[in-house]
């Protein structure tokens, strides 16, 4: 799972570090952030630091990277900020148009995912996998009304604060699902 912004510096790896504070107990799936135009070595603004350690994540840590086309070719799925990151994305790398949506995008869609689609399997892989292969069936089909996130990028402690909630509640469903109790299908009575 790669999250993508401008400059890796705000909203990229928020999302990152919440989303690996979320999945702690489950080093199957890798998560990073990468930006789009980044000065390399750059750290996460001490703004979105702060707003983090407020949420209980500790992020001192994150030093900007560059995206590649490299990291593109490789993601599972990535999950950006804004519509024109998206475009971005795809005009990198065409073959990635059906594994980028924006974060909030993903959000809205798995809150429509059937759960027990996705929770039934044991391997967290494979239950990613097929979270994010059901979300792909939604696409189109769910209007999601703010599917950019703001960028907080000099702005008030405030911004950074909304910022981080604001992912915070569009990862809240693929999280939720991602972490879940396996559930098993109900039992279909054999025709006789």
């Amino acid at each position: 799972m790669l999250f993508v912004c401008t400059g890796n510096l705000c909203r990229s790896p928020i999302a990152e570090r919440l989303t690996r504070a979320a999945l702690a107990r489950h080093s199957a799936i890798v998560v990073e952030s990468a930006g789009t135009h980044v000065r390399p070595g750059e750290r996460m603004t001490s703004k979105a630091v702060r707003a983090l350690e407020k949420a209980g994540v500790r992020a001192a840590d994150s030093v900007a990277r560059q995206l590649t086309s490299q990291m593109i070719r490789e993601a599972d799925l990535l999950l950006v900020a804004t519509r024109a990151h998206r475009a971005w994305v795809v005009s990198e790398c065409p073959r990635a148009v059906g594994r980028v949506f924006t974060i909030a995008e993903f959000g809205a869609l798995a809150d429509v995912v059937s759960a027990v689609e996705v929770t039934c399997h044991d391997d967290l892989v494979r239950r990613a996998s097929t979270l994010v292969t059901e979300v792909q069936a939604l696409r189109g089909l769910v209007q999601v009304d703010q599917p950019d996130i703001p960028d907080p990028y000099g702005g008030s402690a405030r911004a950074y604060r909304a910022t981080v909630r604001r992912v915070q509640a569009a990862l809240a469903s693929p999280i939720a699902i991602l972490t879940a109790e396996v559930t098993r299908r109900p039992e279909v009575p054999a025709a006789r």
